[in-house]
Order: structure tokens, then C-alpha cells, then sequence
């Protein structure tokens, strides 16, 4: 799915499309003239922020690489595509406004606080297909206008996930659950008191950017598309 142009062009759009919305947010928080309706997140905060930010992440995918080759897994990884990397730049922001912008329960102490966190960290990272995989249908001949008519066997004949319970499913998995705590803690750390989005989204875009260059140097990269 991540390397179909159609969809990584579209991803990129309506990425593209909120992140104009949510630096609009942002340009008037700094300057004074906060929007009654911003975006979650989309205030500033100190530049150290994100430097932290950017090392914690990068000290967690240092981990994450050494427990691969400490299991044997180094050799398991999937191959991907360059078209694969600008689809994980775009998904970074979409999730990092979906999940640490709105999937919390703040305001409601800190009991709430931190039971979401832990909740939908743990969906952020079975929402990754680590532990599953979607398995595409043999492609049909039907005419469009048959399709059209039968709108059930359509959706049927767009595949269905596999559950795919694997050493390597479960470490990757569990990497993703760090990851995702490490940037709610970011969101919600007294050293971010404006609860800025900045170090979040810094910190995906550069962790995406890590494996994507893990993955190139270990010849895991096949091409463009």
C-alpha cells in the first residue's frame, strides 16, 4: 500500500494541506494573536526542546538497531523503496496530529492522563503492520460498472489482513510502543510547558529519516518505487 504513487501522492497532499493549516497555527501563536480554534499544539517552545527531542529518539532507534542484531533479526527487515520513505514523512505529521495532538485525555489528572497514553500507545503500535500484514486479492476483471453494482464483493476483492505473530513482529511492535511513549512524554514533559506539537513532530520526521538510512546503508532500500 505504502508504495502505490496513488496513495503516497495523496498522503502527501493531505499531509501538505494540514501542515499549511497547523505552521498558520503556529506563525500567529508566535506572534502574539493565538487562533480560538487552532490546531492542538500548534504554539512554539524552546529550541533545547527539540534538541532533546531529536536525542532521545535517535537513542531509542540506536537500541532498537542493537536489540535487532542481538536476536538475529537484522536480516528479517523489509525491503522498502524510496517512494516508501516520502510516504513515512508525510504519515509522521498525520500521526503525530492524530495521535499526541488528539488520541489523549488531558486536563483530567494525571490518572487519565497517563491510562491514555499507555492506551493509545499501544494502538499507535499495533496500528503499525508488524504484527499483521494486509494480503491483496488476485486482481478481478469485473467491469466498473459491475462493481458498481456490487459494492460488497468490491470491498471483499481489496484483500483482508493477516495476523503474522513473529519474534521480529513482536520486537518491532514493541519498539513502536517506546517510540510512541517518548513522544507523548515529549508532549506532556514540564521541559514542554506549552504542550508544543514542534518536538514531537521533529522527532518522528527524524526518526523516519533514521531507519529509512539504516535501512540504505544495509542494502534493504531496492530502488525508487
Amino acid at each position: 500500500m505504502s508504495d502505490n504513487p496513488i496513495l503516497v501522492a495523496g498522503m502527501t497532499a493531505a499531509a501538505a494541506f494540514l501542515l499549511h493549516l497547523w505552521w498558520g497555527d503556529l506563525r500567529a501563536a508566535r506572534a502574539g494573536q493565538p487562533r480560538p480554534h487552532a490546531f492542538p499544539g500548534a504554539v512554539p517552545c524552546e529550541r533545547q526542546t527539540i534538541l532533546i527531542a531529536i536525542a532521545g529518539m535517535l537513542i531509542l532507534l540506536g537500541l532498537e538497531t542493537g536489540g535487532e542484531a542481538a536476536l538475529g533479526l537484522t536480516e528479517q527487515q523489509k525491503t522498502v523503496t524510496v517512494l516508501w520513505s516520502l510516504y513515512s514523512l508525510a504519515a509522521a505529521f498525520i500521526e503525530e496530529l492524530a495521535f499526541r495532538g488528539y488520541l489523549v485525555v488531558a486536563g483530567r489528572g494525571r490518572a487519565l492522563l497517563w491510562g491514555s497514553i499507555v492506551l493509545f500507545s499501544a494502538v499507535f503500535a499495533l496500528f503499525h503492520p508488524f504484527l499483521w500484514e494486509w494480503v491483496n486479492s488476485p486482481e478481478c476483471s469485473h467491469s466498473l460498472a459491475y462493481h458498481l453494482a456490487h459494492p460488497l464483493q468490491w470491498l471483499q476483492e481489496q484483500g483482508h489482513p493477516a495476523i503474522r505473530l513473529t519474534t521480529k513482529g513482536w520486537f518491532s511492535t514493541a519498539a513502536v510502543f517506546a517510540g510512541s511513549l517518548w513522544l507523548y512524554v515529549l508532549r506532556f514533559s514540564p521541559l514542554n510547558p506549552s504542550r508544543s506539537l514542534l518536538p514531537c513532530i521533529v522527532a518522528h520526521l527524524v526518526k523516519n529519516l533514521g531507519v529509512f538510512g539504516l535501512k540504505a546503508a544495509a542494502g534493504f532500500v531496492s530502488g525508487w518505487y
